[in-house]
């Protein structure tokens, strides 16, 4: 199983940023569901997560409303999103890049190999490696199964973030 690279540094919460093209489906619905994980294991203030997107199309406005209707049916709060476009300065500061498919991904690296960029579903525990797909261009059952892999693939990240940061204490 894909394991988490080792945090930059002692100091300061472990940063986690996730990318996508526009960065009002796939990556807000993940880091809001992420965001609320980490909350939930107690980890708040040891971990960051934050979301943009590769383009800079939508840049200040909230999240697809199918996207945000889809989060607040399950019970999320999608409300506080406003998209962001990456920008590749951004990787210094960061432990993990997860980009939810392979042209987000190589737009991230620019071609560059580097173990802190990885696929979100390189720790899907259903389909390892997969890509999210895009479902702006669907109907509303494109919106739920990203959430079903987004809370899954969250679900062992957190996991495996809750072991690194117990390591790291001790």
């Amino acid at each position: 199983m894909t394991r988490l690279p080792a945090p930059r540094s002692a100091d300061g919460p472990y940063r986690i940023a996730l990318v996508c093209l526009g960065n009002i489906c796939r990556s807000p619905m993940a880091d809001v569901v992420l965001s609320e994980r980490v909350d939930e294991a107690g980890l708040a203030g040891r971990v960051e997560v934050s979301s943009s997107g590769t383009g800079g199309w939508h840049v200040g406005n909230p999240m697809d409303r199918r996207a945000a209707a889809t989060l607040t049916a399950a019970g999320y709060d999608p409300t506080a999103h406003r998209a962001h476009q990456f920008d590749p300065a951004d990787l210094r500061g960061l432990d993990l890049v997860l980009a939810m498919d392979a042209q987000n991904l190589a737009d991230v690296t620019s071609g560059a190999d580097d173990d802190r960029v990885r696929l979100f579903r390189d720790f899907d525990p259903v389909d390892p490696g997969g890509e999210v797909p895009d479902p702006y261009y669907g109907g509303d059952a494109g919106f739920e199964e990203v959430l079903a892999m987004v809370e899954r693939t969250a679900a062992t990240i957190v996991a495996q973030l809750s072991d690194e940061l117990r390591d790291q204490q001790r």
